[in-house]
């Protein structure tokens, strides 16, 4: 067990160097694949978290190591990690040195299905592994009206480049009940909504008529469904996604610093009350929704380690869960070009994220419940300890 503990330590590793120095590859590699049949494409519900667009060129949304940890597939043809397709089978190697085979991900079910007006599903809600679901319900940001966009945001880039060629859009509350539906009839079983920001009272409006029709579509009053929002300048508005029946909530301050984060997220700072009023709308969502039931990001690279770790200490405390994510420089965001921190770096802090979580007794149900990709680094280190991976079963039989 220990030996094993070892092994996926260091593809954890691994997993954390390909999402910050992506993975190169000719896209011909796939002219041959499955994708879209057995395997899943990447859809750009959100955000292009490769290194530079690929319109009208379909990649899988990603691949699993031979221990069963998830990675995402970031190209960028600058890397010394590659895949390679050797007499049909797939490798990810460094300077062309073989390091493991991988499997690619199976597409799910319901992506070859369609809404009752005829949409595709895979365009309404995207699958993330491990039965978690995320619908971006919006496929723009309203700051770049007055260009507030946050500097690391590529949301309304990614609009531009993908919404045509991939048929992406606003999804209406229908669509997203009738795919939620057909989703969770095959396993899934959490759901998130997030998107860019649109009018306050525009995304409340949104967020009860779509808990409406998840309902009604699926039976569930409690669908494990994740509000992710913006600080609203009346704070009781959370109260009312508590009332739908949403069990979680999410709010994202991306920048701890105070300074940094006006600099950076410059419509957060101007339109939506400001570093202060986003933590206090984190506190006030822990008074309605419980202790380990919010969640936060931190955009983890752009300001100081120590800076990103006292936020997530601070909301830690206050019974907050804070994830970080590694800082991918987008195209089309105002900081694409510049570079992320080595991977040490962020290996480092990912491990002291997870010491916070124990010191403040979070456990691995409450990362799931309240995160939208229960793929991330974090998550891993929890099913390593805890032997939640198949990897560990396969073992003790």
């Amino acid at each position: 067990m220990s030996n094993l503990r070892e092994t996926l330590y260091l593809e954890l590793e691994l997993k954390i160097k390909t999402n910050v120095e992506g993975i190169s590859f000719d896209p011909q590699i796939f002219r041959h694949f499955d994708l879209g049949g057995r395997y899943q494409e990447e859809i750009h519900g959100g955000f292009e978290m490769a290194y530079e667009t690929h319109v009208g060129i379909k990649f899988p949304t990603g691949f699993r190591s031979p221990n069963g940890l998830v990675y995402a597939l970031r190209w960028d043809r600058r890397s010394t990690y590659s895949l390679i397709n050797e007499n049909g089978t797939y490798y990810l190697a460094h300077h062309g040195k073989v390091i493991f085979p991988v499997e690619f991900l199976e597409r799910p079910d319901y992506y070859a299905k369609k809404t009752s007006d005829g949409t595709s599903m895979s365009t309404i809600v995207r699958f993330g592994q491990y039965g978690a679901l995320t619908v971006c319900y919006s496929n723009e940001c309203a700051l770049k009206e007055k260009d507030h966009d946050c500097k690391f945001c590529n949301i309304n880039a990614t609009k531009d480049a993908y919404a045509e060629a991939e048929g992406i859009g606003w999804k209406n509350p229908k669509q997203v009940g009738e795919t939620v539906a057909a989703a969770y009839s095959e396993g899934a079983r959490h759901l998130t909504i997030t998107g860019g920001f649109v009018a306050e009272r525009r995304e409340v409006e949104y967020y009860l008529d779509v808990a409406d029709s998840i309902k009604e579509h699926t039976g569930l009053d409690d669908f494990n469904g994740t509000a992710c929002v913006g600080a609203p300048h009346d704070l009781g508005i959370i109260d009312k996604y508590k009332e739908a029946g949403y069990r979680t909530i999410a709010t994202n301050i991306e920048i701890w610093d105070r300074n940094i984060f006006r600099a950076i997220c410059p419509g957060k700072e101007l339109q939506c009350g400001g570093w202060e009023h986003w933590v206090k709308a984190l506190e006030y969502e822990v008074e309605v929704f419980g202790r380990g039931k919010v969640r936060s990001n931190i955009v983890a690279g752009i300001e100081p380690k120590e800076s990103t770790l006292e936020g997530i200490e601070y909301l830690a405390s206050k019974g907050v869960i804070c994830f970080a994510s590694s800082w991918c420089p987008n195209p089309g965001s105002a900081l694409a070009g510049h570079r992320s921190p080595e991977p040490a770096w962020h290996i480092d802090l990912y491990y002291k994220i997870a010491a916070i979580y124990r010191k403040y007794g979070f456990t691995y149900d409450e990362l799931y419940d309240c995160y939208a990709a229960p793929t991330s680094i974090v998550h891993d280190i929890y099913r390593i300890e805890e032997a939640l991976l198949p990897a560990f079963k396969a073992q003790v039989a």
